[in-house]
C-alpha cells in the first residue's frame, strides 16, 4: 500500500488545497476498493507543526509528526504564502526532508505556489515546472536555474510533479489518481467533483502584470508610452532614440526591468487590452483587433492565441458578459 503524505509546512498553507487532495485520494481509494481491489494508499497529513492555524484561526490543521513516518511513496506540498522568502526561511528543516525522501524514492506533487518549497530543495534546477502564473516573477528571481513554464497547468519532470495556480490542483489530482489507480477511478472521481479532465493550460486565466516595481526610471518611461499608444504604430528604433539611449542598450534594459523584449510587453499589453474588451462583450472581434494596433487578424488572432491559449473568438465566448447573460437566461448558470 502506498504512502501518501500531504505536507504541512510553517508559518502557512491553503486549507483547500490540503483538504481537496485528502478528500480526492481517499474517494479514489474508497471507489478502488469497491470495485474489489484492496487499498491502494493510505493518506496522511503531517509536518514539523503540530497545529497551524488559518483563515484568521478559524480553521486548523492537526497534522501527524512528520518523524514518525517510516516510509513515504508521494510527497504533496500545498499551495503556501506570499511571503516566499519567509516560508523558505522558516522551513528549513521541511525542505531537507523532502529532499531526503525524493533520494530514497518518493517522487513529490506541488500544488501551486508549493513550487517555491520544492525548487527549494535543488530538485527542479535544469527542470521544468509550472506555478500560479501571479507568482512568476518572484520564483525567476529566486530560482533563476528553473525553467518555470506557467502556460502549463501540468508538468512532468521524473517522479516530480508541479502544477498551475489555485483551484487547477484539482487536475493535477486527476492525474495523480489515474496514475496510481487507472483511469476509471480517474473519471469516476472527475464525475464526482465536477472536474472538467480536459483542462491542460492556464494561459486563459492568466492576467498579464505591468511589471512597474524594477526601479529603472527609463524603462517605466517607454512602458507608460507604450501603454498610452496601443493604437499606434511603435517604433522601438524612435522611442530609444526619444529616451536618448541606444536601441541595443534599450533592449537590454527593457528585458533586465521587465522579463520581456520590447516587441513581447508590446504584444501582451496588447492582448490583454484586447482581453478585457471582449469580456465586456459589446464590440466585435474586427473593432477590438483595431483598437489595439492590429490590421492583420491573422497576425491578431496568431498573437492572441499564442498567450492566452485561445482564438479571440473563443476567449469572448467564455468569458465575455454577453455570455453570461444569454447562458442565464437559459438556466445555465
Amino acid at each position: 500500500m502506498k504512502q501518501v503524505v500531504i505536507i504541512v509546512p510553517k508559518g502557512y498553507a491553503n486549507l483547500s488545497s490540503v483538504t481537496g487532495a485528502f478528500q480526492i485520494l481517499n474517494r479514489a481509494n474508497g471507489y478502488w476498493q469497491k470495485m474489489g481491489n484492496r487499498p491502494m494508499m493510505q493518506v496522511s497529513i503531517a509536518g514539523f507543526v503540530t497545529e497551524l492555524k488559518l483563515d484568521d484561526g478559524f480553521f486548523s490543521i492537526h497534522p501527524v509528526n512528520i518523524n514518525d513516518l517510516k516510509k513515504t511513496d508521494l510527497l504533496i506540498i500545498p499551495s503556501v504564502s506570499h511571503e516566499y522568502d519567509r516560508v523558505i526561511k522558516e522551513n528549513a528543516p521541511l525542505i531537507s526532508w523532502i529532499k531526503e525522501q525524493h533520494q530514497t524514492g518518493a517522487e513529490i506533487a506541488s500544488i501551486c505556489t508549493g513550487a517555491f518549497l520544492l525548487a527549494a530543495t535543488g530538485l527542479l534546477d535544469g527542470k521544468t515546472c509550472s506555478t500560479h502564473w501571479n507568482a512568476a516573477a518572484d520564483f525567476k528571481r529566486l530560482f533563476p536555474n528553473v525553467d518555470l513554464q506557467t502556460d502549463k497547468l501540468l508538468v512532468v519532470e521524473q517522479g516530480i510533479y508541479t502544477n498551475g495556480g489555485a483551484y487547477s490542483f484539482l487536475n493535477l489530482m486527476l492525474f495523480l489518481v489515474e496514475k496510481y489507480f487507472d483511469r476509471q477511478t480517474a473519471i469516476f472521481c472527475s464525475k464526482v467533483f465536477q472536474i472538467d479532465m480536459e483542462r491542460n493550460s492556464q494561459s486563459p486565466f492568466a492576467i498579464f502584470q505591468t511589471q512597474k516595481n524594477h526601479g529603472d526610471e527609463l524603462i517605466d518611461k517607454a512602458q507608460t508610452y507604450i501603454e498610452a499608444n496601443l493604437a499606434e504604430k511603435i517604433s522601438f528604433e524612435h522611442l530609444a532614440s526619444k529616451l536618448a539611449v541606444s536601441r541595443r542598450n534599450f533592449d537590454r534594459r527593457f528585458i533586465k526591468a521587465t522579463g520581456n523584449t520590447p516587441v513581447e510587453y508590446l504584444q501582451r499589453v496588447k492582448v490583454e487590452s484586447a482581453k478585457r474588451t471582449l469580456e465586456k462583450g459589446r464590440k466585435s472581434i474586427f473593432e477590438v483587433m483595431n483598437e489595439v494596433g492590429y490590421s492583420d487578424d491573422k497576425a491578431f488572432r496568431e498573437v492572441f492565441r499564442k498567450i492566452t491559449g485561445l482564438s479571440p473568438l473563443d476567449y469572448k465566448a467564455k468569458f465575455s458578459k454577453e455570455t453570461a447573460g444569454v447562458a442565464g437566461s437559459l438556466g445555465l448558470t
